[in-house]
């Protein structure tokens, strides 16, 4: 049963089938890094909440503090959306639902579902439903735009959200190849009002080179699912390939795009991303790719990352991680990302999304419940944090 917790005051598949490791533990049996990440590529140094402050005059010392629970009782919540009058949407990838809890109370009702996505967390899988985006143009289209799986692919759709109720949706792109593991499917409208789309190579690395498959790449289109203009190859959707399953994107107040991705064994990644350019995968996990391919701006040991949503806010991107049971926060105010902080290790479980909410709160969701957590009391919840 889902219920509202009180907020706090304004002024605050089986395991059996799986046989390889990797950062969120989700890679088949055929996925592997070709090449060896360089010396150069080391983890950045996980520091917790308590560490004596920098001497850096730039850097926050600031603890985050959760000041509040948004709502519990929620299963695998996977994206958030706002709108413009401070509501938001939830998917929940397993059941497939689509939750609205209306401001300012935050009360959760569901409101439609997409009848023919499938989830797979049941039997330790990563498809079902997954990302949602708020259409620019909401006050006038009432548009939102879903990711998800289906028996035998991955698809955007759009769909109307009208008086409470979630309208039929309609297909926008198809084909997305789909995946047991690796399907991506984190979706966020650009300052150029395109959508950008992140998919997985579904564990068959080699597809994340291959400009011909919409798998492993981002992607970014039309509201009506065409390439957008300006992309790298006329006609073609991706904008940037060689991602492994990239499953956070945020864009920070400069207009750059970021991408935190999965890593198999060794590096889990933070991207900048540029039109066009290829980031490695299978090739090279985490740094060191050489000439042609482009290097991750950090990178994380995969037990202290596991990196799903990102979100920016005020110079930082705060990125939450899986198997590492915490909240990163890195310093984007520079030319480079740098400084990142880890806050909340192993107090809330798996954590899955971040979002800046209206108020200029994040939300952050917890993945407890699907497969692979260890559920605690009143499971899923969303966070409320103070930054």
């Amino acid at each position: 049963m889902r219920r509202l917790v009180a907020l706090a005051s304004a002024a605050v598949l089986t395991a059996g089938a799986l046989t390889a490791c990797s950062s969120d533990g989700s890679d088949g049996p055929d996925a592997k890094v070709v090449g060896s990440p360089s010396e150069s590529a080391t983890p950045s140094a996980t520091t917790s909440a308590t560490t004596s402050p920098s001497d850096d005059p730039t850097t926050d010392t600031t603890p985050p503090k959760v000041v509040g629970m948004v709502a519990t009782g929620l299963e695998a919540p996977w994206g958030i959306g706002f709108l413009p009058n401070g509501d938001a949407v939830v998917t929940e990838r397993d059941t497939t639902k689509v939750l609205l809890l209306t401001a300012p109370s935050y009360d959760v009702r569901e409101v439609g579902s997409i009848n023919d996505a499938v989830g797979l967390g049941d039997q330790g899988g990563e498809a079902g439903l997954l990302g949602v985006a708020v259409s620019p143009d909401f006050d006038s289209d009432h548009l939102l735009f879903f990711y998800y799986s289906t028996e035998s692919e991955n698809r955007i759709v759009k769909a109307t959200l009208e008086g409470g109720k979630l309208g039929t949706p309609t297909t926008i792109l198809d084909g997305i190849p789909r995946g047991f593991i690796h399907d991506g499917g984190r979706l966020a409208f650009g300052p150029d009002d395109y959508l950008y789309a992140s998919t997985g190579e579904t564990g068959t690395g080699e597809l994340a080179q291959d400009k011909d498959t919409p798998a492993g790449k981002i992607l970014r289109i039309t509201t009506d699912g065409k390439a957008a203009p300006g992309n790298p190859v006329a006609g073609n959707p991706y904008w940037t390939y060689g991602h492994r399953n990239v499953q956070g994107l945020a864009f920070d107040d400069r207009d750059r795009l970021w991408a935190s991705e999965f890593g198999q064994d060794t590096y889990d990644e933070l991207n900048l991303i540029t039109k066009g350019a290829n980031y490695g995968w299978p090739m090279v996990e985490g740094k060191g790719g050489g000439q042609g391919l482009v290097d991750p701006q950090e990178v994380w040991n995969t037990d202290d990352a596991s990196p799903s949503g990102l979100a920016w806010l005020d110079g930082y991107l705060w990125m939450a991680s899986l198997k590492g049971e915490r909240l990163w926060r890195v310093d984007v105010t520079g030319k480079r990302a740098a400084d990142p902080t880890d806050f909340f290790v192993g107090e809330y479980g798996r954590m899955r999304t971040v979002a800046v909410a209206p108020d200029g709160n994040l939300w952050v969701t917890t993945s407890n419940t699907d497969g692979r957590g260890d559920p605690q009391d009143g499971d899923d919840r969303i966070l409320l944090i103070r930054p």
